[in-house]
């Protein structure tokens, strides 16, 4: 088995010696700027999640197992191990359904790169250019993975955010941890070695958190590993048996490992969320807002509203809604169309236990259809979140909205100062507005930072006076 030929020659290798030899200098301006915005926005959904209870969970959990107290465990006042602080903070980041998104790739990198690059600063000292280095090549590396991986790996069952997480995690933490080329390779070896994450786990467990911690947690390990000599599968991604694509996807596309690697910056088409809830319905939110403002709809006036999406979208999100949980309402489209028709949006606020079982969302939800879309799925990748929506009202009226990119994708872009805005709601709970203040302007200046100290002490903070807002 091990005699099938490589799907790739050589990607792990050069994918390794990118993220190795990149520097600070070789980044384009508009990356930086993005890459500083992702790091906000990861810092903001990282925060919140800190005090949600999953989080507190994990943070007790590591609190009484022990370690060195290196990195601080964001919120709490507690420190621990580097890869103690990358399991938490990483689960935090992806424990609300707000951290970014790349479309292709399916990752979230934000809550993945934010605590890594952010604890190695804490624990060994780092500039903002080291960790903006460190961060961009995450991104970089981790995006290739999963868009050489396809909808595949998602479809045949598992979760990106925990599979294919972990390159975006070794490559940002063997960057800050300055491994050379072959030590990198190990990394990703390693690190793609530990990749794990089941789907089945959206609707209604609190473990979909976890598979972003996990990843975290696996890119230090590797990282650690790897620079003290561990080695690990040289050929991980490309190896035609037993390797990451030829095990995880059923239909791979190799040749996107190194495509446009060093020339076009994956960094680029990340996106935020501007709901909490998975990115696959944003669009439809997005769509039934809109054509509610056009026509001054109320939820009474409406009749009906018949979805059509790709069929990612569908098998991800359309599937038949129970109260199961947190974590079930935010990826259901039934549940946040219906809070959309009854409230206006979806926000924290919504995602209660009282909420997931309230019977006008629950009947609303009886009118609602969602359905595959030919013509959506035959776009391609680059419109699996878009949709077609039909509203029918109770006087007869057939209301039609299309939305192909969602707002706050690379394709829908928002403004920094929507992002700076979605950060301080975040934050609002834990954070006094000097505190908030302090560091938006840390992260503008990131590229001239040379002590993440009085950041760190802000992260750090024991913030556990907060209520644990939520039920899963």
């Amino acid at each position: 088995m091990s005699e099938k030929p490589p799907l790739l020659e050589n990607a792990t290798r050069d994918l390794a010696r990118f993220a190795a030899n990149l520097r600070y200098e070789d980044l384009p301006a508009e990356v930086i700027a993005h890459a500083k915005l992702c790091l906000l926005d990861g810092i903001g959904v990282c925060l919140h999640g800190s005090a949600l209870p999953w989080t507190r969970i994990l943070q007790a959990t590591v609190e009484m197992e022990g370690g060195k107290p290196a990195a601080s465990l964001w919120g709490t006042g507690l420190k621990g191990s580097v890869s103690q602080a990358a399991l938490v903070n990483g689960t935090a980041g992806h424990a609300f359904e707000m951290d970014d998104m790349h479309k292709e790739s399916i990752l979230h990198p934000n809550s993945l790169t934010s605590p890594i690059a952010l604890a190695y600063a804490e624990a060994e000292g780092a500039t903002g250019r080291d960790m903006l280095t460190a961060i961009v090549a995450g991104y970089e590396v981790g995006t290739r993975v999963g868009n050489a991986a396809t909808m595949a790996l998602f479809l045949d069952g598992f979760h990106p955010q925990g599979t294919s997480g972990t390159f975006v995690a070794g490559a940002a933490a063997g960057k800050m941890r300055g491994l050379d080329a072959a030590q990198m390779q190990n990394c990703l070896g390693i690190a793609g070695s530990c990749a794990a994450g089941l789907m089945a786990a959206q609707e209604g467990a609190m473990v979909k958190r976890l598979h972003a911690g996990r990843a975290a947690q696996s890119g230090v390990l590797a990282a650690e590993l790897a620079s003290r000599g561990f080695t690990g599968i040289s050929n991980i991604l490309e190896a035609g048996y037993g390797g990451y694509l030829s095990s995880y996807s059923s239909k791979p596309v190799p040749e996107k490992l190194t495509q446009g690697l060093g020339s076009t910056w994956e960094t680029l088409n990340v996106g935020f969320k501007m709901y909490p809830t998975v990115t696959s319905i944003h669009s439809a939110l997005d769509a039934l807002r809109i054509l509610m403002a056009q026509h001054k709809l109320s939820a009474a006036d409406i009749a009906s509203i018949d979805v059509a999406c790709s069929h990612m979208t569908h098998v991800h999100t359309a599937w038949p809604y129970k109260p199961a949980g947190i974590t079930a309402a935010q990826m259901n489209m039934f549940f946040g169309l219906a809070v959309t028709a009854l409230s206006g949006k979806v926000t924290a606020a919504d995602l209660t236990e009282a909420r997931l079982r309230d019977p006008d969302i629950l009947d609303f939800i009886t009118r609602i259809t969602a359905h595959d879309d030919a013509a959506i799925e035959a776009m391609g990748p680059a419109f699996r979140h878009a949709c077609r929506m039909t509203v029918t009202t109770r006087a007869g009226q057939k209301l039609l909205h299309e939305e192909l990119a969602r707002r706050g994708s690379p394709e829908n872009p928002v403004s920094p100062a929507e992002v700076e805005e979605k950060f301080r709601g975040n934050v609002a709970a834990l954070l006094s507005d000097a505190e908030a203040d302090r560091i938006v302007a840390e992260v503008d200046g990131f590229e001239t930072m040379t002590d993440a100290r009085p950041l760190l002490a802000i992260l750090g903070a024991d913030r556990r006076q907060a209520p644990a807002k939520a039920a899963e």
